[in-house]
């Protein structure tokens, strides 16, 4: 196969186009920091940094899955497992990708670029995390909530922890609609010997866990809109997003799973756009 298709190929399997959950919170980051928008030059890397890090966590953590997503009849027809990939490819991806991150880091700033290691450990090596801790779901979380406060640093070059607030929204967020779509992969983790709450504790606990954590997210949005003294618009990206969170999880139930596709990859997509243009209006406009 050629270099092309199986770049292709790869692009599928990380599915590429779903940066779109992180990007927008990362573009808040940059934005507070900015009391507007970033120069262009910062906002040109901060979206390839993005990009270039969601795209080697993902490949790294297929790689690193392969065996687990064979054995798995839900994830058994992924590249990897099913032959379409080899794994010399995929981790040749990997690096790949991690250099354009760490080009992206240089061509910011001195402190993201000292930082770029460390931020690449903490998103590549979250894949290890189910195999010993059932809260596995807030690593990830944490994985995609250092995007805004490494955005503010691109913008700002240093760290203010006002911004950790909104590092801990994207981090509850993201670990509540992980937790959500690990309820499918309940029997076979437990099978396996994977860790999650769902397995833990069941799917029905799971969904209440899922929305404990959620709601803990719109506490500190609000914080966020406090702290840093935005206005009407951003309180109504607030209450956007809390409506269609609860529109995500009534398309769920222990029940009926049968909808979960849908609530993950299309509702939180939707939802971190929706705050982001919020927030990006809020702040134009004052």
């Amino acid at each position: 196969m050629s270099a092309g298709h199986n770049l292709r190929i790869s692009l599928e399997m990380i599915k590429w186009e779903h940066s779109v959950f992180a990007l927008p919170f990362a573009l808040c980051g940059a934005m507070l920091a900015a009391r507007g928008w970033p120069t262009p030059w910062q906002l040109l890397w901060i979206v390839v940094a993005m990009v270039s890090a969601r795209s080697a966590a993902m490949a790294f953590n297929r790689f690193a899955d392969a065996e687990i997503d064979s054995a798995n009849p839900r994830t058994s027809t992924r590249a990897l497992p099913a032959g379409v990939l080899k794994k010399r490819f995929v981790g040749w991806f990997v690096l790949g990708a991690s250099a354009i991150f760490i080009l992206s880091a240089a061509m910011l700033n001195r402190l993201t670029l000292l930082l770029s290691p460390v931020a690449l450990g903490i998103v590549l090596l979250y894949s290890y995390t189910k195999r010993f801790t059932r809260w596995s779901h807030l690593v990830l979380g944490f994985a995609l909530g250092i995007a805004p406060a490494a955005a503010w640093i691109a913008v700002r070059g240093s760290l203010d922890p006002r911004i950790l607030l909104l590092t801990g929204a994207v981090t509850f967020w993201v670990a509540g609609f992980d937790v959500l779509y690990a309820c499918q992969d309940c029997d076979f983790d437990k099978n396996f010997g994977l860790h999650s709450i769902p397995r833990h504790h069941g799917v029905a606990k799971a969904l209440l866990l899922a929305r404990v954590m959620h709601g803990v997210m719109l506490l500190l949005l609000l914080a966020v809109v406090s702290v840093f003294g935005l206005g009407k618009l951003a309180i109504a990206g607030v209450i956007a997003v809390a409506l269609l969170l609860a529109y995500e999880h009534s398309l769920v139930s222990a029940r009926d799973l049968s909808r979960l596709n849908a609530a993950f990859f299309t509702m939180n997509g939707v939802i971190s756009v929706v705050l982001f243009l919020f927030v990006a209006a809020d702040l134009l406009i004052h």
